[in-house]
């Protein structure tokens, strides 16, 4: 949920206008659109890029996931890990876009923990990878852009941790 919908939302339970405060926030928000929506595109652009960028450093780190018996071992799995990556930098731009990270939250986060453990992955590994996407994001960031996205990032990674 966007800042302009969470302020709409508070004031309309409390039936009063909106806050001199909440304005103030709405228009910061506002304001930081064209950077978020640039942030977003840098990233949608760079796609294939940095997921293949994250899957090359995390294999390097945790070869044990692409060794025989791990959870990316195999063409097909480690299509399976790269494709997880893919879906976790969607995520970061749709908080980016939103400006929040309540779209992460909602659409892939929720459940995702017990999901993996399930599964029997090793979460580190795929906290690892989001972590290296974000340093693959920020090879292609100013870095008040790279700012900016981090925290999305450092939100997956901490979700995962």
């Amino acid at each position: 949920m966007s800042i302009v919908t969470k302020s709409i939302v508070n004031a309309d339970a409390e039936a009063r206008y909106l806050s001199p405060g909440e304005l103030d926030r709405i228009k910061a928000f506002t304001a930081s659109g064209t950077q978020r929506l640039r942030i977003a595109q840098v990233l949608t652009d760079n796609r294939e890029r940095l997921v293949k960028q994250a899957g090359d450093q995390l294999f390097q780190k945790r070869p044990d996931v692409v060794s025989p018996g791990g959870n990316a071992y195999g063409q097909e799995m480690t299509a399976t890990c790269l494709r997880d990556l893919d879906y976790y930098l969607r995520l970061v731009t749709y908080g980016i876009v939103a400006g929040d990270v309540t779209p992460i939250e909602e659409i892939g986060i929720i459940g995702v923990r017990e999901m993996y453990k399930s599964l029997g992955t090793p979460i580190d590994a795929v906290a690892g990878g989001v972590a290296a996407l974000k340093g693959a994001a920020a090879s292609l960031l100013s870095a008040e852009d790279a700012a900016e996205a981090g925290s999305y990032f450092d939100y997956v990674v901490g979700a995962l941790s």
